[in-house]
């Protein structure tokens, strides 16, 4: 590639990735709080864009820029590219999972013990004047079965946190070729998982063949009532199942991270109710995906997506 001509910034990034890439030749044009209207006219004249979830870059966009060399993802979901055709046009795409996995294994971590130990919820009856203990008393994670539906950077992540708690831990990965960490039983299949979890941790991107992939079926073959945490996509869970299962106890307590249809001023009247409905549940936690957006992830993804694009002279 050739390292130089403009490069549309259209996503928060730390500095040493606009300094880095104008280091090596490169223009930045620092737009990130574009919109997709917008996009069509300042990727006109761009080599490179730097994005997260507020392009859809698809075809249409793509033939919109025909000096486009590269595009750079903040984090790791692809569901925003058209990477088929963009590799058609070219175009080389480089994302940045390492960045952010610690960043999420935190938070899903966090949510975990939130809703074990009824941390927010109490925290909140305090406010209110209420000292509940008998109602608020929490459940511990040693022991327990866990099953990670997702083996790749953040579901490795997640697991050697989860290690740290004495936890016993199935891993499920479509890649039966990933190498597994002490501690934790890697399942060729899910049956063992539908069989002895009792938590369910979901990091999974975002395909045809992930769209939904927690839906009513997948909630029925559930031996044990369990926590669900879905810190990946909000697509790979089907909230109105989420709701059933809450409402019949098969699932005890849900803390996601992410959601259908997100953020809450896209979504429809109908989703909008529901997801307000789960959150008022007391053993429900919802955050507006930010797991993968910590203040050090920001800086790890700009740095492992400069290394990437800037070839050493």
């Amino acid at each position: 590639m050739n390292q130089s001509g403009k490069v549309l910034i259209a996503a928060p990034v730390h500095p040493v990735l606009t300094e880095g890439l104008e280091a090596a030749g490169y223009t930045c044009a620092i737009h990130e709080k574009i919109t997709q209207q917008d996009a069509f006219e300042l990727i006109r004249d761009c080599v490179g864009v730097i994005t997260s979830t507020r392009l859809l870059l698809d075809k249409a966009l793509l033939d919109a820029a025909p000096k486009l060399q590269w595009i750079g993802r903040m984090g790791s979901g692809m569901e925003i590219i058209d990477v088929p055709y963009a590799t058609e046009k070219g175009i080389a795409c480089f994302s940045s999972p390492e960045g952010n996995r610690n960043a999420v294994a935190e938070h899903a971590m966090g949510m975990l013990l939130g809703v074990t130990k009824r941390i927010a919820w109490s925290h909140q009856e305090v406010q209110k004047g209420l000292w509940l203990r008998d109602e608020n008393r929490g459940t511990e994670l040693e022991g327990k079965t866990i099953g990670i539906i997702g083996y790749g950077n953040t579901g490795k992540a997640f697991a050697k946190k989860l290690l740290a708690f004495d936890m016993n831990i199935l891993a499920y990965d479509i890649d039966h070729t990933l190498p597994v960490q002490e501690g934790v039983v890697f399942c060729q299949n899910l049956d063992r998982i539908f069989e002895e979890a009792e938590l369910l941790s979901f990091h999974l991107p975002l395909t045809e063949n992930t769209y939904h992939y927690f839906d009513n079926v997948f909630l029925q073959q559930m031996t044990k009532p369990f926590i669900l945490i879905n810190t990946s996509r909000g697509d790979v869970v089907d909230t109105n199942v989420i709701w059933e299962g809450l409402q019949s106890k098969k699932i005890k307590s849900v803390c996601l991270d992410v959601l259908e249809g997100e953020p809450l001023t896209k979504m429809n009247d109908e989703k909008k109710q529901l997801v307000h409905q789960i959150s008022m549940l007391p053993n429900a936690l919802i955050t507006p995906h930010i797991a993968g957006y910590s203040f050090e992830a920001v800086y790890k993804m700009s740095n492992s997506l400069l290394t990437k694009i800037v070839i050493p002279k």
